[in-house]
């Protein structure tokens, strides 16, 4: 998983396009920008072809709104307004397991360690971390469980399904122990 945190905000090629009261409504097309939904759709019909651009998408809206437009976006940037409000796991799983999007998906806003073995799971490949979370303490979180019973957003397959070779590596690889792995995890 790629983290993005603030150390990392002047190499990460993605900027959202702002103005001095919130996102420009007129804006020239440039590599790398991220876009609200509503600047996209007004842009769209003339983004030039091959250059990337990504989609920061609110958590309430549904992924379908941008369907016919996911082979042009290089990242989708899902909204996580409250740790507690899970609606962005469902809209990775969607965009991963539906559309087969293989572009970025980052989570941004309240990004929490403990809730990054699920974001992995539902199809999340990269994090913008809030600022008071540790990088440390997160890919330790990624390392806690080798495997699940449940198929995820990689492979829909559960466990009993998956070839004796696979289970095998899986059962039998070293288990991180909880006890004193940190104050988040």
């Amino acid at each position: 998983m790629k983290f993005i945190t603030s150390h990392d905000k002047p190499r990460d090629p993605w900027h959202a396009i702002n103005g001095d009261d919130g996102p420009m409504v007129t804006l020239t097309p440039a590599p790398h920008s991220l876009l609200t939904l509503l600047q996209w759709h007004g842009v769209r019909s003339s983004w030039p072809a091959g250059m990337p651009v990504g989609v920061l998408l609110a958590n309430d809206v549904e992924v379908a709104e941008l369907a016919a437009d996911l082979p042009r976006l290089a990242l989708i940037a899902l909204q996580f307004p409250k740790w507690t409000d899970g609606r962005a796991y469902s809209q990775a799983r969607v965009l991963r397991s539906r559309y087969r999007y293989a572009g970025e998906v980052r989570a941004t806003g309240e990004v929490l360690v403990d809730m990054l073995p699920l974001l992995h799971r539902t199809g999340f490949d990269a994090v913008a971390m809030r600022a008071d979370q540790s990088r440390d303490a997160a890919e330790r979180a990624l390392a806690f469980f080798p495997g699940h019973y449940q198929g995820d957003a990689q492979d829909n397959r559960p466990l009993f399904a998956l070839p004796p070779e696979q289970v095998a590596v899986l059962s039998h690889a070293p288990v991180r122990e909880f006890v004193d792995e940190g104050g988040s995890i």
